[in-house]
């Protein structure tokens, strides 16, 4: 049956958080006017359950701020799915790790940031940092599993191989990354964000970290937006000869809830734009089968899995199998899918040509959870002078690797997919 795609929920329980992140997409602080009741909740986990979802993913905001997130918990455990939670972990002590473990949490992934200044810096809160290496002690102590996830940005980038270091030394077993992009507060502050061209410094650094962590028995999951066709695909992917990306699965495979009910075909997605439908009218089945905002992706294969295409991606050789990359990254960009600015073998090409591309904000975001402004992409020569207010300009030369030895060159097995 065709609802039965999708195996993967992402929960926003509630919006209340207790950090002020620079880069929330959601704008999250103060709980969402009308969440969904505890009933209601406990209703749909049992939908989730019946349309076949196998992984619930607890989020927020921060989950542990809503007073019935253990109850939801067990019931997600108790309807045979895996709970997982994903937390700033400001404030989660010995005594609640504890009751997550009986509720059935199986596994954690902890938001690191930076290192402690930059991290507290980003997350509106000095102490942040401290709370989080502290939640995951408690995590360990439990025996709880737990992760981490990290954004990258003009301002993590610098400290990205000491910020592996801290984690690992946690006592993390993977550890997820992605590139921070303009929706909701990062929209407000653009400034963060990485520019195409930087990312030729980029992944080159962060192939070199996945390479030793793979050495010392940590997994490093690049999010959806990193990689796509450059000479280290094939190790962001996993490392086997079939590890490459093969299409946005929104809808295909995960999906998206907010905390009034609100489904989406992926938790990251614009609401306005991607709301299939709410639990509130319409069952999960009905949205999931029906709703052009959940069905996007199922052309995928045929013409019109690149009728959306435009830009670069549109003339793009991996434009079958692509597909624009990442939906979500490219739609916040531009107020539409189908041209994305984060793609290596984008960079590399365009380097090769001599061009250089770069982003401005042309229109602001309104100031809502998972809203966008809309930037403009300008093509330029390599060497043109850049704006005098580049100020966080990323470069390979910024990267603080410490003590790092410099290892052999990437492996040429690893090398593009062509």
């Amino acid at each position: 049956m065709t609802y039965r795609r999708i195996s993967y929920a992402v929960w926003e329980i509630t919006l209340k958080c207790n950090l002020a992140c620079q880069h929330c997409g959601s704008r999250a602080g103060h709980a969402r006017a009308k969440e969904l009741s505890t009933a209601e909740a406990l209703d749909l986990v049992k939908q989730l359950a019946e349309v076949g979802i196998t992984e619930v993913t607890l989020i927020g905001g921060e989950a542990f701020l809503r007073p019935d997130w253990l109850e939801i918990a067990k019931a997600v455990t108790d309807a045979g799915m895996l709970c997982g939670m994903t937390t700033g972990g400001f404030g989660i002590t010995l005594e609640t790790a504890q009751r997550m473990k009986e509720a059935g949490i199986g596994v954690v992934s902890v938001s690191v940031d930076g290192l402690e200044a930059t991290h507290d810096r980003l997350r509106g809160k000095k102490g942040s940092w401290q709370w989080a290496f502290k939640t995951m002690s408690h995590l360990k102590e439990v025996g709880i599993s737990f992760g981490c996830n990290t954004q990258i940005n003009r301002l993590s980038a610098p400290e990205f191989p000491l910020i592996y270091e801290h984690v690992r030394d946690a006592g993390i077993f993977a550890w997820q990354v992605q590139l921070t992009v303009p929706m909701g507060n990062a929209a407000d502050n653009s400034e963060i964000l990485l520019q195409p061209y930087e990312l030729l410094d980029i992944y080159p650094m962060i192939a070199r970290v996945i390479q030793r962590a793979a050495k010392e028995g940590v997994q490093v999951q690049p999010g959806n937006n990193i990689g796509y066709y450059g000479p280290y695909e094939r190790l962001f992917r996993g490392g086997d000869a079939w590890s490459f990306w093969q299409g946005c699965t929104a809808g295909l495979s995960a999906l998206g809830i907010e905390a009034d009910g609100a489904i989406k075909g992926c938790p990251s997605l614009p609401t306005s734009a991607y709301t299939g439908g709410n639990i509130r009218d319409y069952n999960l089945r009905t949205i999931i089968e029906e709703t052009e905002e959940l069905r996007f992706n199922l052309g995928a294969g045929t013409p019109k899995g690149t009728e959306h295409l435009w830009g670069f991606c549109k003339t793009c050789e991996f434009a079958e199998l692509c597909r624009g990359g990442c939906s979500w990254t490219a739609h916040v960009f531009f107020d539409k899918r189908g041209n994305n600015p984060y793609c290596h073998h984008r960079a590399l090409t365009q380097a090769k040509r001599g061009i250089r591309e770069r982003f401005y904000l042309e229109q602001p975001a309104e100031g809502l959870p998972f809203d966008n402004g809309k930037f403009v992409l300008v093509e330029e020569p390599i060497n043109a002078p850049l704006p005098a207010d580049e100020s966080l300009q990323f470069a390979a030369n910024r990267i603080q690797w410490s003590h790092w030895q410099e290892e052999v060159t990437l492996n040429s097995s690893l090398a593009t997919v062509s």
